[in-house]
């Protein structure tokens, strides 16, 4: 029973429990003059997002920067904690004017990869029930041929002829032409190492290289006492530098224009072509999984031939 205090007419308060039972019910005055959390906008989280991507190659760093441009510009300014699947989709409506099937799949994607660093649950961007991406036929991919590829090799200069045929014959991602230095090059045993950051498994593996190519990378190299091993293998080129020469040397030269990943594909399907097991395929091109290395880069060859690259090199 509760005990009150007859000369001040209210709860005698002396008992603590009590004191701190009627304590709760007297409001914090100082929460009035604090002000709101701050919530996170969509541009906000997407830059945070952008700044951890430091495990990435250059090219991917790249394309995620033009896929936060467009996210930005339709849900930038969006609180990301309030986003909803409704507003996703209407950006995905808003993609569909000018962007390809492929392109606003991408974007969607990276949205995701945003929301889910952000740690936004549930993450709209994944809720496939209103979500709806646009469908499109995958562009088929027609790998060059040795004649195409040679004749892109006369045409370019010279800074990007060695890592053209090292593309061509190692099946390597093309960040692999930025991030592979002297240090990486075995001389004795003529095999270079191809870093985690290039493959797809995220291991660090060794190519054997054919023996003109060993001889062309040792010609390019100073003695060895005088070697730098932090200094790029392939100095004055880089990914998209050799983009850039390679479409050029296309037009130029009347051929059908292929990209530095076209050759990855080549590769694998020549390798399929000579009977090489799918395992051995993904280890030699360090391609993470054997049902994409099957599906997505094997094609039908319109030639199977290889470069002579002693000849190419000779000339």
């Amino acid at each position: 029973m509760r005990r009150f205090d007859s000369s001040r007419g209210h709860p005698d308060t002396s008992n603590h429990a009590e004191r701190a039972w009627l304590a709760r019910r007297v409001p914090d005055l100082r929460l009035l003059d604090a002000e709101p959390a701050k919530q996170r906008t969509v541009g906000e989280v997407a830059a945070a997002w952008y700044a951890s991507r430091i495990d990435v190659a250059g090219t991917t760093r790249t394309r995620n920067d033009v896929e936060i441009k467009r996210i930005v510009r339709e849900l930038g300014s969006r609180p990301a904690d309030l986003l909803d699947a409704h507003e996703v989709a209407v950006m995905v409506v808003a993609l569909t004017d000018g962007c390809k099937p492929s392109t606003i799949r991408k974007t969607v994607q990276t949205l995701a990869m945003i929301l889910d660093h952000a740690g936004v649950t549930p993450n709209p961007a994944r809720d496939k029930t209103i979500v709806k991406l646009p469908r499109g036929e995958d562009e088929e991919i027609n790998p060059p041929t040795a004649a195409h590829v040679a004749a892109v090799f006369v045409r370019i200069a010279e800074v990007h002829r060695l890592p053209l045929l090292w593309l061509d014959w190692s099946g390597a991602r093309v960040a692999s032409v930025d991030l592979t230095l002297v240090g990486d090059y075995d001389e004795p045993r003529r095999r270079l190492r191809l870093r985690a950051a290039t493959t797809k498994t995220k291991r660090a593996l060794w190519v054997d290289l054919h023996p003109a190519l060993a001889d062309a990378i040792e010609a390019s190299l100073p003695h060895r006492r005088f070697r730098d091993p932090q200094v790029s293998l392939f100095d004055g080129s880089g990914a998209d530098a050799l983009r850039t020469a390679i479409g050029k040397a296309c037009k130029a030269e009347g051929i059908p224009t292929f990209s530095p990943h076209d050759l990855r594909h080549r590769r694998i399907s020549l390798l399929h072509l000579r009977g090489v097991p799918w395992a051995r395929i993904g280890e030699f091109v360090g391609q993470r999984s054997l049902s994409v290395t099957a599906d997505i880069y094997s094609h039908v060859l319109s030639d199977e031939t290889e470069i002579d690259y002693a000849a190419l090199l000779a000339g």
